[in-house]
Formats: structure tokens, sequence, C-alpha cells
């Protein structure tokens, strides 16, 4: 996705919020300067940013607020840096009390199984570290895309969340293609097949809605 496609998502994002308070996402990172250039990236596209340092942290923040839409977040965090422990835990938390906000999780080591372990607990989508400041603004655009599709069902369809039906054991390129299909339908039936629209919000150049509709 080019610079060009990112600024249209992100005016698609404003534009369906309306007169909504900006969506707000929690970043969970330790490092304090990877911290202040993804809250950079992202307050430059008019999200509300909150951070967190930890675990423990974490989920302070999203027991008090529970409208956070995405959450960017290291899955080495302390008093276990080196490990995934914390990180897991604070998707097994996300999960078990149905915050409704996406997860996306920053891995650096062994990151396939990492990748892997942190989706079959519940995360959206996962980056490898370090990442590009426009992967990570990417990712944030599509997990509150589909947060927002959701909460768009739950009011009409009484849909609580989209799921997934592709294995785990099947890989990363399964589940990550079942969520993206499902998101690509949903957005289709939302815009009535337009698809210059729904390019748009799904920041994907037309010719790739295109492609999946053949």
């Amino acid at each position: 996705m080019n610079e060009k496609e990112l600024e249209n998502s992100a005016t698609e994002d404003s534009s369906d919020i309306g007169s909504e308070e900006p969506i707000r996402i929690l970043l969970v990172e330790d490092d304090p300067a990877l911290r202040l250039v993804m809250r950079n990236v992202l307050e430059n596209h008019d999200y509300h940013v909150q951070e967190a340092d930890s675990r423990v942290v974490a989920e302070a923040i999203l027991k008090d607020d529970t409208s956070i839409a995405a959450i960017v977040l290291d899955l080495g965090l302390p008093p276990s840096p080196h490990t995934t422990a914390e990180g897991l835990a604070v998707i097994r938390s996300v999960v078990e009390k149905l915050y409704p906000a996406k997860i996306v999780v920053l891995t650096g080591q062994d990151e396939e199984s990492s990748a892997l372990a942190a989706i079959k607990e519940g995360a959206f989508d996962f980056l490898s570290k370090p990442s590009k400041s426009e992967d990570i603004l990417n990712a944030v655009q599509r997990a509150v895309l589909f947060y927002r599709k959701e909460r768009t069902l739950s009011e009409e369809e009484g849909l609580t969340r989209l799921q997934i039906n592709a294995k785990v054991a099947d890989g990363l390129k399964a589940v990550r293609e079942d969520a993206e299909e499902k998101l690509v339908r949903h957005v289709l039936k939302d815009t009535k097949f337009n698809v210059y629209q729904s390019a748009a919000r799904l920041g994907l150049k037309r010719e790739s809605i295109y492609y999946f509709l053949k």
C-alpha cells in the first residue's frame, strides 16, 4: 500500500466517524522510543492513543476504557521481556473479559511460533519487529475497520464477533486469508458492491477487489 492509499483510507475512517470521538488505540510496548514513534504515526492520522509499558498497566487502562478499538501489543513485556508470557496474558485477558478491541501483536523472536500462539489466543493480526511505520498504520486501520464492522453487525444483527473459520494448525497464511476474506465480503455488502468505495475503505487497489470478485 502506498502513501496515497493510506491517506485515502485514513480519510475514509474519519468521514465514517462523523461527529464521534476519535478512534481509541492502546499501545502496549516497553520500549519508550518505539512507543513514541508509533504514537506519532497514529496521532498524525487522528487516532486517540493511550500507552502502557506492561501487562498490569494495559489491563488497568482496558478496565477503565472499554471503547478502545485496537491494541498494538508487544509480546515481550516486563517482568519477562524475553518471553511471550506477559503479552499472551494480555490477549487472554481481552478475550476472557469480552473487550471488543482488536489486537495487533508485535513479535521479534521465534516469529512463526509466537504469532501462531498469539492468534490461537485471539489476536487479530501480527507484525514482525522491527516494523515500518506504514505497516503498523496499515495493520491498525484494518483492525479498526474490523472492530467497527463487528460493532455495526452487533447493533443490526445481534452478532457479537466475526468468527475466523480457518484452523490455526493450517498456518498463519490460512488464518489471515480467512479473516481478510470475511472482512472484504462484509464491506462489499455494506457498499452494495461498489468496488471504488470498498477499495477505499479497505485501503486496497480496485484491481485487488476485482480479483477477489473473480
